[in-house]
């Protein structure tokens, strides 16, 4: 029988975390949570009561972790954008003008330091929190972008010389950065919440694949070359990287 996979959510305190629950040819019961939810996995034969009962041990083994982990919390807690609140990003502050209307989509507009949110009223909860993270991301990347890229290239010009095919923020919660073959790369703007020395980390990360494009010893050397203190970078972000968002 071929993996069959469907999905809910379950509430938990004030977080709402969505649950894929699959059912696949396993001898026993699986559960975890990583970025963008929980997972239960179970045999493929399991009754409907029995699929209950894991959902309830589901349930309160993430009161646990949640309780043990307030970023995880805070992760899948909707995050409410009101008229007047004030984004801070970096040294850069924008002030939130957000409206809700009877309209199909969401849209952003940067006017000097205020973003106009225009807001849908098909969209609630964690669906809508996400639709704000992406709009508010996208005018902030606009208007961090030519600094980022001004930052790369001096980078760059300091230590790599290598051809770079362009630079792209946007927002992604899998992964800091990457760099393609050709030389283009890419950024999340949730780096745009890290402290200036965490960011260029990660730019130097991404232009060190251009001479290796891998994660060996050489790579990190060249790393080292440019940041020689490029560890407690590392440690920032894996301490700290949770709670830079949108």
């Amino acid at each position: 029988m071929k993996k069959q996979t469907q999905h809910t959510t379950l509430s938990v305190n004030d977080a709402v975390i969505p649950v894929k629950i699959i059912r696949e040819r396993r001898p026993n019961v699986r559960i975890a949570i990583g970025k963008t939810g929980a997972t239960l996995r179970m045999p493929t034969l399991t009754s409907i009561s029995e699929e209950r009962k894991h959902l309830s041990w589901l349930n309160e083994w993430l009161h646990e972790r949640l309780a043990q982990r307030a970023t995880l919390a805070q992760r899948f807690t909707p995050k409410t954008y009101s008229d007047g609140d004030v984004l801070q990003v970096g040294e850069r502050r924008y002030v939130l003008r957000v409206a809700t209307e009877d309209r199909k989509s969401h849209t952003a507009k940067l006017q000097k330091d205020t973003i106009v949110l225009r807001l849908s009223t098909l969209d609630t909860g964690l669906e809508l929190e996400k639709s704000i993270k992406q709009l508010l991301s996208r005018v902030v990347a606009q208007d961090f972008l030519p600094e980022i890229e001004r930052r790369v290239d001096d980078w760059n010009d300091r230590f790599f010389q290598k051809e770079i095919s362009g630079v792209q923020l946007r927002y992604n919660q899998s992964n800091w950065g990457s760099c393609s073959r050709s030389g283009f790369i890419r950024l999340s703007t949730r780096l745009l919440f890290t402290p200036p020395q965490v960011l260029d980390y990660v730019i130097v990360h991404e232009l060190a694949h251009l001479v290796e494009f891998n994660h060996s010893p050489n790579f990190w050397a060249v790393v080292a070359k440019a940041i020689p203190d490029y560890k407690q970078a590392v440690k920032w972000l894996k301490a700290h990287g949770e709670s830079c968002d949108f």
